[in-house]
């Protein structure tokens, strides 16, 4: 994630999710700091300074997903699916980002593997990082057969 979650009420259901997804998988959250003196960046340089930042936490051998409007849509269910092939796959790291305000620099879509899209909306990066950590929750619950998703 590209900076930190400002919102108590956004850090404390990430809190909650990342601590339950601990029983299930290794998982880590790394935050890239924010880029400073963002008044004097175009939204280009930003997203530069931000891709800048990522690589720097990714691995030669990391699957990487980029969360991004533009990715593929999937239910709760496909996306369990997605993630259970990429396990079988023998990947060691699946590396999913949220970038920042604007979006990737095309260096990120270059490296990644998948783009993946948690709506057609348009939401507040902040707002994606709490989604996503429980759409992953979700998704090892599916896989599990736990009574936590319903149809």
């Amino acid at each position: 994630m590209v900076g930190k979650t400002d919102e108590p009420f956004l850090r404390e259901g990430i809190e909650k999710y990342a601590e339950r997804l601990g029983h299930y998988a290794p998982f880590d959250i790394v935050v890239v700091p924010d880029i400073r003196n963002v008044k004097n960046l175009s939204p280009e340089q930003q997203k530069e300074r931000e891709a800048d930042a990522i690589l720097q936490n990714l691995g030669p051998a990391d699957v990487v997903a980029l969360l991004d409007e533009g990715g593929r849509l999937m239910t709760s269910r496909q996306f369990a699916q997605f993630n259970q092939k990429i396990a079988v796959g023998g990947a060691r790291r699946l590396v999913f980002i949220v970038g920042g305000p604007y979006g990737f620099a095309p260096r990120l879509y270059d490296r990644a593997n998948h783009k993946i899209s948690l709506s057609p909306m348009t939401f507040p990066h902040q707002l994606v990082r709490l989604i996503f950590v429980e759409q992953l929750y979700r998704a090892h619950t599916i896989l599990k057969g736990e009574p936590y998703h319903h149809d």
